[in-house]
């Protein structure tokens, strides 16, 4: 999902949620539109090689259903739904997401937005868990060419629950025949939660197939980006990003992020 903050696009009417590289989850790979002007309610349905947060894997490497269902008022609000799921297992959501925003018009070539977003990570592999959250965030956009956004993000699940930021900046520039480059930053205070296992039982431990152990949360503050490569037709949008990630401690047998995540996705 480029992440938290969100670009609008006026001449085409698009409201994009993203920034840079916060979240390639849905944004950055999965250009979300919204006809704020011409039609109130509209969708979006993709297919991704990873689901991605802020640089962090939350899924394997394997396809990724992704579907979004999006409502806009001329006024600047948004309303927002999506869910995705592994391909092989499409009874099972990896992720679902909420989220409201606002835009506004500060100047001819500025816009600003704020949005209040709910994360869950439902049927994902255990570290994904530690995603879950509610997020608070503040976004800039200038041109459709440049966004910056700043995040509060507050923990829903397992572990500690401090209230942790993120900031982040985000650049798009069009190509011809079609194509775009994009690029993006960011740096997040991230939790990690990790697992020691032992042999006897204590008031802090959990049982996974037969198997005791008790978990901890670190925190831990990294770097993430990516650069990109975009191609747009109409409806159709097609995305291949590399994956850039620095100063994350990883856990034990914590999932890998592939270098590169693409995207294909179809918005009606």
């Amino acid at each position: 999902m480029l992440h938290q903050g969100f670009t609008r696009r006026r001449r085409t009417g698009l409201f994009r949620r993203s920034l840079g590289c916060t979240s390639l989850a849905i944004g950055a790979c999965l250009p979300l539109a919204i006809h704020a002007q011409s039609a109130n309610l509209s969708g979006t349905v993709a297919l991704s090689s990873q689901l991605v947060d802020r640089g962090l894997p939350v899924t394997r490497e394997t396809p990724i259903v992704q579907g979004a269902i999006s409502w806009a008022s001329p006024q600047g609000w948004s309303l927002r739904l999506s869910a995705s799921a592994e391909a092989r297992r499409l009874d099972r959501l990896t992720e679902t997401f909420a989220q409201a925003a606002r835009y506004w018009t500060l100047a001819p070539d500025w816009e600003m937005g704020a949005s209040l977003s709910y994360y869950v990570y439902p049927n994902g592999p255990r570290q994904a868990r530690a995603y879950d959250r509610v997020e608070a965030g503040l976004g800039w956009v200038y041109r459709d060419v440049l966004t910056f956004g700043l995040s509060a993000i507050h923990g829903v699940g397992p572990g500690d629950r401090r209230l942790r930021g993120a900031a982040d900046v985000g650049f798009h520039w069009p190509l011809p025949r079609h194509f775009g480059f994009s690029a993006g930053a960011g740096i997040s205070q991230a939790k990690v939660v990790s697992y020691r296992y032992y042999d006897h039982d204590q008031a802090s431990s959990h049982e996974d197939g037969g198997v005791s152990y008790y978990a901890y949360t670190r925190w831990n503050a990294y770097r993430y980006g990516h650069v990109g490569l975009t191609w747009t037709y109409e409806s159709w949008h097609l995305e291949l990003d590399r994956i850039l990630t620095s100063g994350y401690k990883r856990s034990r047998n914590s999932l890998d992020v592939a270098p590169w995540v693409a995207t294909l996705s179809f918005s009606f």
